[in-house]
This record gives C-alpha cells, sequence and structure tokens, in this order.
C-alpha cells in the first residue's frame, strides 16, 4: 500500500478526491491528511494581493471576514470530516488531523511517523508565497525528505 500524507487548508472537491485517488492508477493509497483552516494560515494581506493577482476583487474584500480562532477550527472540522468521508468513498484509507501551529513541523513529524511514500501539498494558488518559495510545498521539500507534489484545488470550496 502506498502512504501519502496530504496536506490540505479546505475540504477537498469531488474533483479533488478523484484527482488524488487516481494518481497512483490501481494501487491502493492511504491517506494522512494534514488540514490547517485558512484563518490559521496565512497573513490576511497575502491572501488578499493573491486575490488581486487573479482578478477575485470581491474576494480580496472580504478576505476579513475570514474565520479565524474557534470558529476557524470548527469549520475546519467540519472539512476535515468531509474531506475524510470523501477520500474513504472513494476506496482509500484515510485518517487525519488539524494542526494549530507550525505546519511544517507536523508534516515533517508525520513523514517519519508513518513512513509516508510522498507529500501531497494540494492548496489554491498563493501567488507571492509561490514566488518567494515561502509556500507548504517549497518549504517542505527541504524538510520532510520524501518526494513533495503540489497540486491545485480544482475549485473554490
Amino acid at each position: 500500500m502506498f502512504t501519502s500524507v496530504l496536506m490540505i487548508e479546505k475540504a477537498l472537491t469531488s474533483a479533488d478526491v478523484e484527482f488524488v485517488t487516481t494518481l497512483h492508477g490501481d494501487e491502493p493509497v492511504r491517506f494522512h491528511v494534514l488540514l490547517q483552516p485558512r484563518g490559521e494560515q496565512a497573513d490576511r494581506l497575502l491572501r488578499a494581493i493573491d486575490d488581486l493577482a487573479i482578478g477575485a476583487v470581491e474576494e480580496a474584500v472580504r478576505e476579513g471576514e475570514t474565520p479565524e480562532g474557534e470558529e476557524a477550527r470548527s469549520e475546519g472540522e467540519r472539512a476535515l470530516e468531509v474531506s475524510l468521508a470523501a477520500l474513504r468513498a472513494a476506496g482509500s484509507t484515510a485518517d487525519g488531523r488539524l494542526i494549530e501551529d507550525h505546519p511544517l513541523d507536523a508534516l515533517k513529524s508525520l513523514v517519519a511517523e508513518v513512513g509516508a511514500d510522498e507529500v501531497i501539498v494540494l492548496t489554491d494558488p498563493h501567488y507571492v508565497e509561490e514566488f518567494f518559495h515561502r509556500d507548504w510545498a517549497s518549504r517542505a521539500r527541504h524538510k520532510v525528505g520524501v518526494p513533495v507534489l503540489k497540486l491545485f484545488s480544482h475549485s473554490k470550496a
């Protein structure tokens, strides 16, 4: 069985689930999902710049409405439950947890703990962070010791 650590920031869409569950053909995959709610992981200014870069002015204006703290945690728990259920419904084995602080440290620990074969980072584009190689995938490549695949979410959840 192939073991993947899947790092996400929101609930997986059906297209995301199909994409990650078919990456290895017919080989069974066990997913260990790490979710850090968006309200906890990125600076509002950077998110607003990302929104403006893709022409999503309305999204940039709404960045101030992004839940944080306990509200983000509650939404994150729901997103994790939905994502795990979708992965299982697609025939994969899946477990997961929320990350509150230091996502890359949590990622490194989990990769070692489960003997992961790869890390998949599945997020919306974060152009500013990617440009400066400060996004999760770029930084993880130097920390985890296994291949890191960066994928973009298929749609807004």
